[in-house]
């Protein structure tokens, strides 16, 4: 290794080198000059009684220590209808795992472990889809026909999803652009991931085959906080039909990022809209990072297609392995990998706080099964090894000055594949940026998950017969759609309702609430809005919910107010009640309140009283001192009486 390199200095450099800009401080013409371009599979359960192809019901979860049976399997790859085979599915056979599913009689059946064919699809689910389509301006298919597509992780024990394409070609409007949309599918859903460790991946069965409709768009968002909007956008325009779920785990999307010379990369199942903007930053910026390793690569080997690892077993004899935090088992083995040319890329900036080398580990730990820590490596910031140690590696393994070398342990077992795919990742490293599917945390960053699934896996499912779709059936659909969300964003802007609390608005399908309380009880939708983006947010943050309460009893609610003429202030109060008791009638709410009905001029009249009260004690010049000091002698009998900025302004010092 070259003297007074420094690993730290080198990630500094690197960033900086690339060009890496924090999110809040990038501008478009950053992402126009790496070429930002992105874009959505959003997934969105539908709220139907039963799952997709049987009868077990839908939306009913189990703990994960709750289950009746538990089922083990290997998953296979088969050959598509081409006669190929998938690179995800050759990858996680490579990993030899043992899936366990977890299962709940009261939730799965024989359907659900493939030994029993399909039923027939679910009509219910199938109507809602169609509806979705329509509002997406998608075309409607004019026949369905239901595919298989491999998913060999395990998350579903067939092997393969079934799934149908229902519209093709549509698009939405944002605030500043259209974004098209591929298709819309109905699909069912996987499992839950319990846990996954070494060679064994535990799923629970609840929520597997529940219907669920995926929306793909094409690429065109060309900045991160497009990507949040039209997530969102899709989002809400699903919540508005009423006929989708909500709740954690119900909607999830795939985010597709890519930037000039480099390739799709998929971030898969993005819970939050909230961390898209970070995250696709991230993912572009990472890309052009590989792609600068890439560029320094070709430089130093002139043949790429010859380059290999090599590497040895060392034994504890060697080194002190127990400082390199290398478990104490007899099993473990320990080995000593070099990469030629390599000196520089393992500390080479990818992600914020990540470097090359966190892709190795990362790997390590998906594809040999070998839990973390795994390796260290010569580039690290703080080296647990010694330059001692490295000089005697160096020599064991006959590096060059411009090499890098790495220390990785597990199992016997796993050492083959461990070797093999180090060696692969780092040939990868020459053509840039891998085709491969990316785990989200929320500080924005990502980690390897699995190779990115090609086109081979998908072939038609002999079990179901393609569903002709009537025409009539659908122009029936096209006279029940709701209001689009785009006209809902105007429709908020025109009754003054504050943007920041639209996405509360649009996330709990409130619009149509707000303005059925306008237009029946003619009050003001900004009132509305408030009410429930404020107080009742606020009550939701603060206490559980019950199922007795929903959103149709703040209309009840209000309705009972302005039948009996109170004024609208004392909503608030009762709501709080309202919210913890739901099946308490308004009047009783008003008694804990201890509220009286005492008329306005009653009110008013005690006004003289108190200003002349006022004036013989008041300390201060200021009128409004004592405007204060009279409203808050009157505002407990004002509360539902009297608007109090009518009082407030009949108040004369």
């Amino acid at each position: 290794m070259k003297q007074n390199f420094d690993p730290r200095r080198n990630h500094a450099e690197t960033e900086q080198k690339i060009g890496y800009i924090p999110r809040k401080k990038a501008t478009q013409a950053d992402y126009d000059r790496i070429g930002f371009m992105s874009g959505l599979e959003v997934h969105q359960q539908l709220k139907t009684k039963e799952k997709l192809f049987c009868h077990c019901p839908a939306g009913i979860f189990q703990k994960a220590d709750d289950f009746d049976a538990e089922l083990v399997r290997h998953m296979r790859p088969t050959l598509s209808e081409l006669g190929e085979y998938d690179g995800t599915a050759l990858m996680e056979f490579r990993t030899r795992k043992n899936i366990v599913y977890r299962i709940k009689n009261k939730t799965a059946c024989t359907y659900d472990v493939d030994d029993t064919p399909p039923f027939p699809l679910n009509r219910e689910a199938l109507s809602q889809a169609i509806d979705i389509s329509l509002l997406t301006k998608l075309k409607v298919v004019g026949e369905v026909h239901i595919t298989r597509k491999q998913y060999l992780d395990g998350s579903i024990p067939t092997g393969f999803q079934r799934t149908a394409i229902i519209g093709i070609e549509g698009e939405i409007q944002l605030k500043h652009k259209k974004v098209r949309i591929i298709q819309l599918s109905l699909e069912e859903d996987s499992c839950r991931e319990v846990s996954d460790i070494g060679h064994v991946r535990i799923y629970r069965t609840d929520r597997l085959g529940m219907p669920l409709i995926e929306t793909v768009t094409y690429p065109d968002f060309k900045n991160p906080d497009e990507v949040k909007e039209g997530a969102d956008y899709i989002r809400f325009l699903n919540r508005s039909t009423g006929k989708v779920r909500s709740g954690i785990g119900s909607t999830r999307a795939d985010v597709n990022v890519s930037c000039t010379g480099g390739t799709r990369i998929e971030i898969k199942g993005v819970a939050h809209t909230a961390w898209m903007p970070e995250l696709t930053h991230n993912e572009c910026f990472r890309q052009w990072a590989l792609l600068a390793v890439k560029d320094m690569l070709v430089k130093r080997v002139t043949n790429p297609g010859e380059w290999k690892i090599s590497s040895r077993e060392v034994k504890s004899k060697d080194f002190k392995l127990e400082n390199l935090g290398v478990p104490k088992d007899s099993m473990v083995k320990v080995y000593i990998v070099n990469l030629p040319k390599f000196m520089g890329i393992l500390s080479h900036f990818t992600q914020p706080g990540r470097m090359f080398a966190d892709d190795l580990s990362d790997r390590l730990k998906v594809i040999a099964c070998i839990e973390k820590p795994n390796m260290v490596h010569s580039e690290m910031f703080e080296d647990v090894v010694g330059e001692k140690a490295w000089v005697k590696i160096r020599s064991m393994l006959g590096s060059k000055e411009d090499d890098a070398q790495l220390i990785f342990w597990g199992p016997e077992d796993d050492i083959k594949t461990a070797l093999e795919t180090i060696e692969e990742r780092c040939k990868l490293a020459f053509s840039g940026v891998p085709n491969e599917t990316r785990k989200s945390f929320e500080d924005g960053t990502t980690i390897f998950e699995r190779v990115l699934p090609g086109a081979d896996r998908m072939y038609p499912d002999t079990d179901s017969a393609p569903i002709p779709l009537d025409d009539d059936a659908i122009a029936e659909a096209r006279q029940r759609l709701p209001v689009l969300v785009s006209e809902r964003y105007h429709q908020l802007a025109e009754w003054e309702v504050p943007e920041g609390i639209h996405t509360y608005l649009f996330k709990n399908n409130l619009v149509p609430l707000i303005e059925r309380v306008q237009d029946e009880l003619k009050i003001p939708a900004r009132f509305t809005a408030s009410l429930l983006a404020h107080t009742l947010k606020h009550l939701q943050g603060q206490y559980p919910g019950l199922p007795d309460f929903t959103y149709e009893k703040v209309f009840d609610l209000l309705k009972f107010l302005s039948g009996r003429k109170l004024d609208l202030a004392i909503a608030r109060k009762m709501l709080f009640h309202l919210y913890q008791h739901p099946k308490m009638d308004f009047d009783s709410i008003l008694v804990t309140l201890a509220f009286k009905e005492i008329p306005k001029d009653e009110i008013l009249g005690k006004i003289p009283y108190l200003v002349k009260k006022y004036k013989e004690i008041r300390t201060s010049s200021d009128d409004s001192a004592g405007i204060r000091w009279v409203m808050g002698n009157l505002s407990r009998i004002a509360m539902g009486n009297i608007s109090l900025s009518e009082l407030s302004k009949t108040i004369k010092l």
